[in-house]
């Protein structure tokens, strides 16, 4: 049974006022230490599958995270029915109807080379609509994915294999499987990245004499 109207408008009016509190605000300049210094927003797009075959669900992810990555804060919105082919239901069967998840998630790092790391990622989902994926609106999230820098440094993106399910604690329980692809351009609105930061312990008493000369060289006539 859907949940109620003012139930999920609640839910809704929740979300997204946590995600207006994180991307717009803007941190004053003084605070070096501010909270959301390292906040980056990522918007993109993503689809839905079950053992390994598209399932028909569109998904559009805005993600929030922070401190080199290490937590997610995700919003969700799956726009399209969910339906599933398989040899027992020749016309299909319908796993999930649209609804609106979230998932906070802490993440580790796997493995990082250059401009490539790969995470792994767990935490809590929840969702306005239980179905044949899952009986409970209360979830464990994982994810696994790839995160990369494009050339020039500016563009963050990654891809993600995320799957919500109870663990059997209530059947149903197939699992919601999908992948989003996200990115991040950095505008500098939300900190510093740490590919374009410069760390102080790099910097030579010699370059600060050069870079003074400089600075001073160009203001005379």
């Amino acid at each position: 049974m859907p949940r109620p109207p003012t139930i999920r408008a609640a839910f809704i009016s929740g979300a997204m006022l946590a995600l207006l509190l994180v991307g717009g605000w803007t941190p004053r300049p003084a605070s070096a230490q501010s909270w959301c210094e390292s906040c980056e927003v990522q918007v993109g797009l993503g689809g839905t599958y079950h053992f390994w075959g598209t399932t028909g669900g569109v998904v559009l992810p805005v993600t929030v995270n922070w401190d080199d990555g290490r937590y997610e804060l995700g919003f969700f919105r799956v726009t399209t029915q969910q339906v599933l082919y398989d040899g027992r239901s020749r016309y299909g069967r319908l796993m999930a109807d649209p609804y609106w998840g979230a998932s906070l998630s802490r993440r580790w790092r796997l493995y990082e080379r250059g401009p490539v790391r790969l995470f792994f990622g767990f935490g809590f989902a929840a969702k306005t609509e239980s179905d044949q994926l899952s009986s409970t609106r209360i979830d464990f999230a994982e994810q696994l994915g790839v995160r990369f820098r494009l050339p020039g440094n500016r563009v963050v993106g990654e891809l993600t294999m995320r799957h919500w399910s109870n663990g059997g604690i209530r059947l149903p329980n197939h699992g919601q499987d999908f992948a989003t692809l996200t990115f991040r351009l950095n505008t500098g609105r939300f900190g510093v990245g740490r590919a374009e930061a410069i760390p102080v312990s790099g910097l030579r008493s010699r370059d600060l004499v050069a870079s003074a000369y400089t600075d001073g060289a160009e203001g005379l006539p």
